[in-house]
C-alpha cells in the first residue's frame, strides 16, 4: 500500500502503486496515476488527468497537472504524461494540454527540470533533458532528446528545438534552434556546434567533425534552408556512419515554419 502521510490529501480514485510515497499537506486527485518507485514531496498539488511514470521524484510545491494558462481552455477533458525517472524540482509547474493542441501535455523520461521551471500546455519533451531554473516553455514547444535550457531561458509558443541542442542562460528563443546546435542571447544567436555535448554522449570523433561541416554547409556558406538541406542529405549520401542525424537535421531545417535561430 502507498505511504501516504497523514497530513496529505490523497483522493481515494487515484492511482498509487504500492511503494509510491506522498509527503505531508500534498494533494493528490482523483484522475492522477502515479506508477511505482515515484515520491511526491510536500504540499505537492497533482490534479488534472495526470499520468506519472515510475521512479519520479517530485519536490515540494509543485503544481502538476493544472489547467492551461490559455484563454481558450473550456474544460475539455485533456491530459498530462510524465515518463519514468524524472526529477522534478521544487514550484515546477506543469500544465494539461488543450483540445485545440492535441490534448496531451507529454514529457518523457530521465529528465532533469530545476526549481520554477513552467512547461505549458501541449508541450512535447524529450527523454534525457535538462530545464535549469527558470526555463519557461509557452505553449506547444517541442524538445528533443538531450537538450539543455540554461536558467532563466524562455520559449517563445510553437517553437522547436532539436536533440541535443543547447541555449544557454537567459536565451530567448523565437524561432526553433536545430539539433546540435549551441545559442545564447536575446534574441538568440547561434554560436557553434555543441561538440563538447557530443562528446560526454559518446558521438565519435568523425561523427562530430561530419556534423560540423554539416553546421557550417547550414549557417556558413549563404545557402538557402532548401539548398542546405538538399546539401546535407548528400552528405548523408557520402557518410552513411552519420546518416540518421544528417537526414534529422536536413529535415528539421526544411519542416521549420518558424524558421531557424541564426
Amino acid at each position: 500500500m502507498a505511504r501516504v502521510h497523514p497530513a496529505a490529501l490523497v483522493d481515494p480514485a487515484a492511482e498509487l502503486a504500492d511503494d509510491v510515497e506522498v509527503g505531508p499537506y500534498a494533494v493528490v486527485g482523483p484522475q492522477v496515476r502515479i506508477g511505482s518507485g515515484s515520491s511526491i514531496g510536500a504540499h505537492a498539488v497533482l490534479s488534472g488527468r495526470t499520468t506519472i511514470g515510475r521512479d519520479n521524484r517530485i519536490f515540494p510545491h509543485t503544481a502538476i497537472g493544472g489547467v492551461p494558462q490559455d484563454k481558450k481552455y473550456a474544460g475539455e477533458d485533456t491530459e498530462l504524461i510524465i515518463g519514468d525517472g524524472n526529477t522534478i524540482r521544487e514550484f515546477c509547474t506543469f500544465n494539461i494540454g488543450t483540445a485545440q493542441g492535441g490534448g496531451v501535455t507529454r514529457v518523457g523520461s530521465d529528465n532533469w527540470v530545476m526549481a520554477y521551471a513552467h512547461v505549458a500546455h501541449d508541450c512535447r519533451v524529450g527523454d534525457h533533458c535538462i530545464l535549469a531554473n527558470g526555463v519557461t516553455l509557452a505553449g506547444h514547444v517541442e524538445l528533443g532528446d538531450w537538450v539543455i535550457l540554461g536558467g532563466l531561458t524562455g520559449l517563445h509558443q510553437f517553437v522547436r528545438v532539436g536533440s541535443h541542442a543547447m541555449a544557454g542562460g537567459g536565451t530567448i528563443l523565437l524561432q526553433d534552434l536545430p539539433p546540435f546546435v549551441i545559442c545564447n542571447g536575446n534574441p538568440a544567436a547561434v554560436h557553434g556546434l555543441n561538440s563538447e555535448g557530443l562528446k560526454r554522449r559518446g558521438f565519435s570523433g568523425e561523427a562530430i567533425a561530419t556534423l560540423r561541416r554539416a553546421y557550417k554547409t547550414v549557417y556558413k556558406e549563404g545557402l538557402t534552408a532548401a539548398a542546405a538541406c538538399e546539401r546535407l542529405l548528400q552528405m548523408a549520401d557520402e557518410a552513411p556512419a552519420c546518416a540518421a542525424d544528417l537526414r534529422a537535421l536536413a529535415e528539421f531545417v526544411r519542416s521549420s515554419t518558424r524558421g531557424i535561430v541564426r
